[in-house]
């Protein structure tokens, strides 16, 4: 199975068997590009992806060292994501489709995130539950399928990848030599590591008042803004400098974001308990995305399952970012099953927005479940 991937800023291609040894594959990063721009800028990354996407596909192929007859249907991401890069993975995925005979299989983005753990875990069975914290997205789902979803919570507005980014910038971080290749997430992951106080600077945990398992990141922002104003005009701080304690601030910044998750997820397990969901022997969470590379997050979500007695599974980190493998092992679930192959694909199109599943989040809601939250620990010490 070959998967196609370009949702976002990276260019990603791979060949995977039907046992999910993967045969070959190769990632485009546009990640120094966007960097420099202060952002992901559309029609850059749309570009980028077509002066990459024929080398990034051939070498692949060299690389599993197989012949094209050998593959038996082309995966390609077409939802959610960027339209203009969107576009470039479709139009190839069809474009060797038509060349050289094939099966088109067009894929969601995130039910890849979702279900890149069975490829390298087969006894992770459904149904489960799954925290995706992707770079512009946040989504609590139980798979009961590979097709078969139910949203419990989603974003309302910044993922945490999002926030991270905006933040690191905002903070400046990248004017540090140690910084200056990383991405936000990492940034500030690595910084709030240098920290020495993560309660110097004060924060509120958003959506306390709230009983579901939405998640809302903009309130923490902000606060993260006013110190950083407050640090600069109470230190005199020139343009590109960095507040003395923005170690402190990235640590107790990342805190807050961990206990807010961990939350949302306690209260998901909380709703899947009550409505028998998940049996008791099949109790695992699976976190993915590209924020799911974040280690304190991942210890932090320990202590939750360690606490409730879930089994707590992430894929390696390289397979968390976007990539090409999620998206080819997401066609051999599907081909398996014989769930959207294709020999007639011409009515496919790209999908800027695309909702996961059954949205159950009203039914969360009027759930009105209260918990008791798991204390996480000094989760900064060693």
């Amino acid at each position: 199975m070959k998967g196609i991937e370009t949702s976002c800023d990276d260019t990603g291609c791979a060949i995977v068997d039907s046992e999910g040894h993967i045969l070959g594959e190769c990632l485009n990063s546009q990640h120094l590009v966007h960097l420099r721009n202060g952002g992901i800028i559309p029609p850059i990354a749309q570009n980028l992806h077509r002066q990459n996407i024929e080398n990034v596909v051939n070498t692949t192929i060299k690389q599993a060292n197989i012949d094209f007859s050998q593959i038996d249907a082309v995966a390609t991401t077409v939802k959610p994501g960027l339209p203009l890069s969107l576009s470039i993975g479709l139009k190839y995925g069809k474009h060797l489709c038509r060349t050289k005979g094939k099966l088109f299989i067009p894929i969601h983005h995130m039910e890849s995130h979702a279900l890149t753990c069975r490829m390298h875990d087969n006894s992770i069975e459904f149904p489960f539950l799954v925290l995706l914290i992707s770079g512009g997205h946040c989504l609590l789902v139980v798979a009961q399928d590979v097709d078969k979803f139910l949203l419990l919570g989603e974003s309302i507005d910044d993922a945490p990848g999002e926030a991270f980014d905006k933040m690191a910038r905002r903070m400046k971080l990248m004017n540090l030599p140690e910084f200056a290749t990383l991405s936000g997430g990492q940034a500030i992951e690595l910084a709030a590591s240098k920290g020495t106080d993560a309660e110097q600077f004060k924060f509120s945990v958003p959506l306390l008042q709230y009983k579901n398992c939405n998640f809302s990141l903009a309130g923490i922002k902000n606060q993260v803004w006013r110190h950083i104003v407050q640090q600069e005009k109470l230190h005199n701080v020139e343009a590109d400098a960095l507040i003395p304690d923005v170690f402190n601030l990235c640590a107790g910044f990342q805190l807050t974001v961990t206990r807010h998750l961990c939350h949302r997820v306690q209260r998901a397990i909380e709703f899947v308990k009550l409505h028998n969901l998940i049996p008791e022997e099949k109790q695992t969470l699976v976190v993915s995305g590209g924020a799911a590379c974040n280690n304190f997050i991942n210890k932090a979500l320990q202590v939750v399952c360690n606490e409730i007695g879930y089994r707590l599974v992430r894929p390696p980190p390289k397979l968390c970012t976007d990539n090409g493998v999620m998206i080819a092992w997401n066609g051999i679930e599907r081909w398996r099953k014989n769930l959207g192959v294709m020999k007639d694909f011409d009515s496919v199109d790209i999908e800027k927005r695309s909702p996961l599943g059954i949205n159950m989040i009203k039914e969360v809601t009027d759930a009105h479940i209260s918990c008791k939250w798991i204390k996480l620990g000094n989760l900064y010490e060693t």
